[in-house]
């Protein structure tokens, strides 16, 4: 079977300060970071053994490529023929020389510029490598007004071929003309504007996509507590099975971008885990 799986371990420690952020900042003790390295490694051994064709798209509370073990596991995972894409959602802290041993065209990374945490240039320099290795990467920023100059400029020096994405910023609400100064940047940013009525609605989240935690428990999404059985033991195979979402609301990417309500698996064709659309997102939002 063809089978998504968002991974997030217990790592949650992050070199960057975001106030909008509740990680920043944080420490993990050695201990957890043991624990963290030895889930990755069983998580890994897993997704190496298993019989099924498989996306994987790790989201760590923290930043995960600072860790060797994060790098090891995607270079790993990315060579491996029945894994379709691996990626990770990163701050781009990280250096970038350890790409070269990774297979490109099933690793991809979804990059966020975080103004202020780090500065513009070594960024940019960054994202300019990370082009002209052939890496599939996107890039993206929290659309708070204190980071509109950055992102205007920002989309202006990125190679045009990379997407620049814009997250709405939770607990802002966007009048319409600050709404226009965002989806200029970013013609999709509508889709993040406003969280999506997602209740009683089908979504791929519990059939062909799932959650895992670091100890192998698997929910139908990040958002759902309600558990499926766990990875390791196999329980939750018997669980995969079309369902409606039970939430209210879903107003995170990694959610919605999964309701069958919303198009968003022909906009993102080919492109889903490292969010990177299929076509010109001009085209897409014309």
């Amino acid at each position: 079977m063809d089978l998504t799986v968002l991974y997030r371990g217990p790592l949650a420690s992050c070199d960057y300060d975001c106030p909008y952020c509740p990680f920043a900042k944080r420490r993990d003790t050695t201990a957890q970071l043991r624990a963290d390295r030895a889930a990755l490694e069983r998580f890994a051994q897993w997704a190496a053994d298993s019989d099924d064709r498989l996306s994987l798209l790790f989201t760590p509370w923290g930043e995960g490529l600072v860790r060797s073990w994060y790098r090891r596991t995607l270079t790993e995972l990315s060579r491996l023929p029945h894994i379709r894409r691996v990626a990770i959602q990163t701050n781009l802290s990280c250096r970038t020389d350890w790409l070269a041993g990774a297979d490109l065209d099933t690793l991809a990374l979804w990059c966020t510029y975080h103004p202020g945490q780090t500065p513009y240039d070594p960024f940019l320099a960054k994202c300019r490598d990370l082009a002209e290795r052939g890496v599939r990467f996107s890039v993206g920023v929290v659309g708070l007004p204190e980071h509109l100059e950055a992102a205007r400029r920002l989309r202006a020096d990125l190679p045009a071929h990379v997407y620049l994405w814009i997250n709405a910023a939770e607990g802002h609400t966007y009048r319409d003309a600050e709404a226009d100064e965002w989806t200029g940047l970013d013609p999709l940013f509508p889709y993040s504007r406003h969280p999506h009525a997602s209740a009683g609605l089908p979504c791929r989240t519990g059939e062909s996509v799932v959650s895992v935690d670091g100890d192998g428990t698997v929910r139908r999404c990040h958002f759902v507590r309600a558990e499926l059985g766990n990875l390791y033991d196999g329980s939750y195979r018997t669980a995969l099975r079309p369902r409606p979402c039970p939430l209210t609301t879903c107003d995170c990417h990694i959610g919605y971008v999964h309701l069958e309500t919303l198009p968003l698996y022909d906009v993102f064709a080919g492109g889903v885990l490292e969010r990177i659309p299929g076509r010109p997102v001009d085209v897409l939002a014309g």
